[in-house]
């Protein structure tokens, strides 16, 4: 009822929920999509109703900090920056900047303080391939927590393929992010989706920074083993380390939206058009 209330301007889970698919069957997402949009905000689990509200409902959904990443007294920019854009109308182009440092582990709010995340590590994204010269490229976003949205892939409610042919020529651009899957599990994952033809024809791929544990022998198949096979001989450009994610800060990234990447190794942006 929360979606389809008009005195509701948004929606904005505190955190997300593990077993949120066993409600995709109970939503009428038809209803929705003749229904007047709102915002539905957040991150993690809450990518189960972030896809089809957008693939299917057609309404903007925004990818970014949970309402318990919010209580900070004083934000950093980077998080700060989903007001911005909740507060923004229609058609206005927003800017953010890759943050300058990030949080090494999750946030464990149920004895974490007021002070706002603990931002010590340094933040660089990087290419894929490992050329370090500057790229640009453009497209409608999609994506979402990959643990998530690699379980909707093949149903009715993670039809990237179709989300793709109905934003044909402009193409999309893919996100996602890593949270507990070991390298070989995410192989697979990664994998089921590209052989569900996720990976074709993309403008590019934003890939957050992974929060899950890394093998150290360096023998075995690591995280970046996983990234490589994944997109071997696909001819589209991969960022990884981006700040989406578990790993704070994360830029708020609309599904739906027309966005345009830029990188470079000093500093990289994301605009997108709301």
């Amino acid at each position: 009822s929360y979606l389809t209330d008009p005195d509701i301007k948004a929606v904005m889970p505190p955190w997300g929920g593990d077993l949120a698919m066993e409600l995709l069957d109970l939503i009428d997402f038809d209803l929705l999509s003749r229904s007047k949009p709102k915002w539905f905000v957040g991150f993690s689990d809450l990518s189960t109703l972030h896809f089809p509200l957008t693939t299917i409902s057609g309404w903007a959904t925004l990818h970014g900090p949970n309402l318990m990443d919010l209580g900070a007294q004083k934000l950093d920019a980077t998080t700060q920056a989903v007001w911005e854009i909740l507060e923004s109308n229609r058609g206005t182009v927003i800017k953010q900047y890759s943050s300058t440092a990030f949080q090494a582990d999750e946030n464990q709010w149920g004895t974490a303080s007021d002070g706002g995340f603990n931002l010590t590590q340094k933040t660089q994204w990087k290419r894929l391939d490992g050329v370090t010269s500057s790229l640009t490229f453009s497209g409608k976003l999609i994506g979402g927590c990959l643990e998530i949205i690699s379980r909707l892939a093949g149903t009715p409610f993670g039809n990237v393929p179709l989300f793709k042919a109905s934003n044909s020529p402009q193409g999309i651009i893919l996100y996602f992010e890593n949270v507990e899957m070991a390298p070989c599990e995410l192989t697979r994952a990664l994998f089921s989706l590209r052989l569900q033809g996720w990976f074709d024809n993309l403008n590019g791929v934003l890939i957050g920074r992974s929060a899950a544990p890394d093998v150290s022998d360096p023998t075995k198949h690591n995280y970046l083993d996983a990234l490589k096979a994944a997109f071997e001989n696909i001819a589209v450009p991969v960022l990884y380390d981006v700040d989406i994610g578990h790993m704070p800060p994360q830029i708020s990234l609309v599904n739906g939206a027309d966005a345009t990447v830029f990188f470079a190794e000093n500093g990289s942006w994301v605009t997108q058009q709301l």
